[in-house]
């Protein structure tokens, strides 16, 4: 396999590691800075330049994207994926990742454990927000810092008030979230590699600072995670479409409630402390996916005019309760289901004799126009206003202006 490794970090331990780990497994591996690329676009034939000649063939790439060029980072990504190459976390999963708000926003559609969380521009919003997540104290933090820059605990409502206001002011846009009180000074870091959680660690904070991040100086433990974490982390990196991810989760009353995920994890604390090989794991991974590039689903299959992706919803009542996906007549009408959703399970490819229940959501790729008939006549109204005339007086005015023109 030949691999690179996009980093502007040759000598930092996590890209080293790579390197040693691709080299030991008998790859061809090399390290190329992500701020050296040109991206060529022209008809039929995405291109891109490395120090300005044209860059060779590559298998595989493992993007390590750094916060300050995740615009130009991502682009470069993306136009591997244009050509086909696999990328071991796509460009949507990254821009997804490094936004903690959309993040959050993606999260909040699936059952996943999450801390409430509210987001406000508008001063007199402010009080009410905290109301809405538990009220004081809350942790604010700022939509892109990371290492725990940018994360404040606000022990009361005024200083929680006197901290968004001043953010805001600089603007700076700010989450303010629920603290989870059990779990202050804590938290779990499960590193995610396909669909494994193959290690984790609990970081604890130090003295009185609550955040826990090893660059505050927090301390690190191997730990053993239960099914019900490590199923959480991995389902988190799968909504983001991240296929190696550090997934940080709070240790709540009601389980896991996952705070962020990290496109480019680091590796030395959490090899340190598990004293496993996390590069090789990712490397070996990698090796094992290089003919199954990234594929824009939608992009790809809304090219055929009058066909596109939807989501189907069976509500209770649903003529469709109780039947089989085959007898629902959905293929007859040009349908194909792609994916059916139940509850937190997700059912791939699902079976032709798999019976449908209420509540379900059904992926669909099939005829438009066919699949428009299947939303409930009040929501498709909505959906579809329609294109009201004009006023007589405006109508008048207008072939008035079309008479001058002519």
């Amino acid at each position: 396999m030949k691999f690179a490794i996009l980093s502007c970090s040759t000598n930092c331990y996590s890209t080293r590691r790579l390197k040693e780990a691709a080299i030991q497994r008998g790859h061809e591996v090399k390290v190329l800075n992500t701020l050296k690329f040109a991206i060529d676009l022209k008809e039929g034939t995405p291109d891109l330049y490395f120090r300005t000649k044209q860059l060779s063939h590559y298998d595989a790439v493992l993007p390590r994207i750094g916060n300050s060029i995740t615009y130009f980072g991502t682009a470069v990504v993306r136009q591997f994926e244009q050509m086909d190459v696999f990328c071991a976390n796509s460009s949507n999963g990254i821009s997804n990742s490094r936004d903690k708000l959309r993040s959050m926003q993606i999260l909040s559609r699936h059952q996943i454990g999450i801390p409430e969380t509210t987001f406000v521009r508008d001063k007199n919003d402010v009080l009410p927000a905290i109301e809405r997540v538990g009220g004081a104290p809350v942790v604010i933090k700022l939509l892109e810092g990371t290492q725990g820059v940018g994360v404040i605990l606000a022990d009361s409502v005024k200083i929680a008030e006197a901290i968004i206001e001043t953010l805001q002011s600089t603007k700076q846009n700010v989450l303010v979230q629920k603290f989870v009180a059990e779990s202050k000074g804590r938290d779990i870091r499960a590193f995610v590699v396909g669909d494994q959680v193959v290690a984790a660690m609990r970081r604890v904070a130090q003295g009185q600072e609550f955040r826990s991040n090893v660059h505050r100086g927090g301390v690190t433990e191997q730990v053993d995670l239960d099914e019900q974490y490590r199923d959480a982390a991995v389902r988190a990196a799968q909504i983001m479409g991240l296929r190696v991810a550090g997934v940080d989760m709070l240790e709540s009353k009601t389980g896991p409630q996952i705070m962020e995920l990290n496109s480019s994890p680091g590796l030395e604390g959490i090899e340190t402390c598990t004293q496993l090989d996390i590069a090789g794991t990712i490397v070996d991974y990698i090796a094992a996916q290089v003919d199954f590039p990234e594929i824009d689903l939608r992009q790809r299959l809304t090219v055929s005019r009058g066909y596109g992706v939807t989501e189907l919803h069976i509500p209770e009542g649903s003529e469709y309760v109780g039947r089989t996906i085959s007898d629902s007549g959905l293929r007859e009408k040009d349908i194909n289901a792609l994916t059916l959703y139940r509850g937190t399970t997700v059912i791939p490819n699902p079976r032709s004799d798999r019976i449908l229940e209420p509540g379900d959501r059904l992926l669909c790729f099939g005829k438009l126009e066919s699949m428009r008939q299947l939303v409930p006549k009040k929501t498709q109204k909505q959906r579809r206003p329609p294109v009201l005339e004009l006023p007589d007086s405006l109508a008048s005015h207008h072939d008035e202006k079309s008479e001058e023109e002519k």
